[in-house]
C-alpha cells in the first residue's frame, strides 16, 4: 500500500490540487507625465494546475507588473485574468507571493512569521501549530522555529518566506525574483530546495527571474518577454522530468539559444532563431 510521505496538511493541498491560470488579451497602461504608456500588450497565457512556469525578459518588459496584476494588487487593466475560471480583481488567500526580499518581521520568530499568514483564515487555532510545523519541515528548517530573521542565513530566510506563502495552501504561488539577492552558491542550493518543495506541494507556480539557467532548471515552460511594451515573444517547453540534472545537454542548448534571442538587436537575424519544440527532442 502506498503511504504519502508528506505531512498531512501539505499532502491534503496536493490531493485537492487546483490552480489553473488563464490570461487573455491582457493590456496594462500607466499614466506618465500626463500621457498613457502601455507596459503590457496583448498578453495571453494558460498555465495548467500544478505546472511550474518561468518568465524571463529584459528589465522593463513588465514581468513584475504582470505578477502584481495576477496577485490582485492592481485591478486597473483590460482583458481577463482568471484562476480556476474566476476573474481576479483583488488579493486573496488562494494566491501567495514571495519577493526578492524575504519581508519577515524582525521582531517575530520564524514560527510566528509563518503563523501570521494564518491569522485571517478559518484555520482552527488548535490546528495551527501542526500546520506550521509541517511547513517548517517542508522547507527544511526544523529546529529553527524560535530563531529570529537575523539569526537565519539569506537562503534560510527565503525558504521561510516560501513556507509562509504556502502555509495557507494557495492554488497559485507567485515568485518575483525570489533568489535574486542570494550569492551564487546559496542560490543553487535554494533552487534545489525550491524544486523539492514544489514537487512535494504541487501548487501552480509562476516565477519571474532574470536568470535563464534558473528559469530552465525549474520551469516546465519558459515564457520569454520582450519590452516596449511588454509582450510574450516566445514560450519554450522544457521537456525534462523533475528532479533535473543541471548537466543535461538540453538545458545548456536552450540556455544558449534563449540568451542569444534576449541579447540580439531587434533587427538581428538571431531574433528569428527557432527554439526546438517537443517534436525536435524525440
Amino acid at each position: 500500500m502506498f503511504v504519502d510521505p508528506r505531512p498531512p496538511s501539505v499532502a491534503s493541498a496536493v490531493h485537492a490540487a487546483r490552480g489553473a491560470l488563464t490570461i487573455a488579451d491582457l493590456d496594462k497602461s500607466f499614466t506618465i507625465g500626463g500621457e498613457p504608456r502601455r507596459v503590457l500588450d496583448n498578453i495571453s497565457l494558460s498555465v495548467k494546475a500544478g505546472e511550474f512556469v518561468s518568465i524571463v525578459g529584459a528589465s522593463g518588459c513588465g514581468k513584475s507588473t504582470l505578477l502584481r496584476l495576477i496577485v490582485g494588487l492592481d485591478a486597473d487593466y483590460s482583458g481577463e485574468i482568471r484562476l480556476d475560471g474566476n476573474r481576479i480583481a483583488s488579493t486573496s488567500l488562494d494566491r501567495g507571493i514571495v519577493f526578492q526580499d524575504h519581508r519577515l518581521f524582525p521582531w517575530m520568530t520564524l514560527a510566528q512569521n509563518i503563523e501570521l499568514a494564518l491569522l485571517n483564515t478559518d484555520t482552527p487555532k488548535e490546528r495551527r501549530a501542526q500546520i506550521i510545523a509541517d511547513h517548517i519541515a517542508l522547507v527544511n528548517l526544523k529546529g529553527f522555529e524560535q530563531a529570529y530573521p537575523h539569526q537565519l542565513s539569506g537562503g534560510m530566510a527565503q525558504r521561510a518566506a516560501i513556507a509562509r506563502a504556502l502555509v495557507t495552501e494557495p492554488k497559485l504561488l507567485l515568485l518575483d525574483e525570489p533568489l535574486g539577492a542570494l550569492d551564487a552558491l546559496t542560490r543553487v542550493h535554494v533552487q534545489n530546495e525550491l524544486q523539492r518543495i514544489w514537487m512535494a506541494q504541487r501548487s501552480t507556480v509562476l516565477m519571474v527571474t532574470h536568470d535563464v539557467e534558473e528559469a530552465l532548471y525549474l520551469g516546465d515552460r519558459v515564457v520569454i518577454m520582450a519590452p516596449d511594451p511588454g509582450r510574450i515573444r516566445r514560450i519554450v517547453d522544457v521537456d525534462l522530468p523533475h528532479p533535473r540534472d543541471r548537466g543535461a545537454p538540453l538545458l545548456h542548448r536552450l540556455k544558449d539559444e534563449i540568451l542569444a534571442e534576449l541579447t540580439a538587436a531587434p533587427s538581428d537575424p538571431a531574433n528569428l532563431v527557432r527554439l526546438p519544440g517537443r517534436e525536435d527532442r524525440r
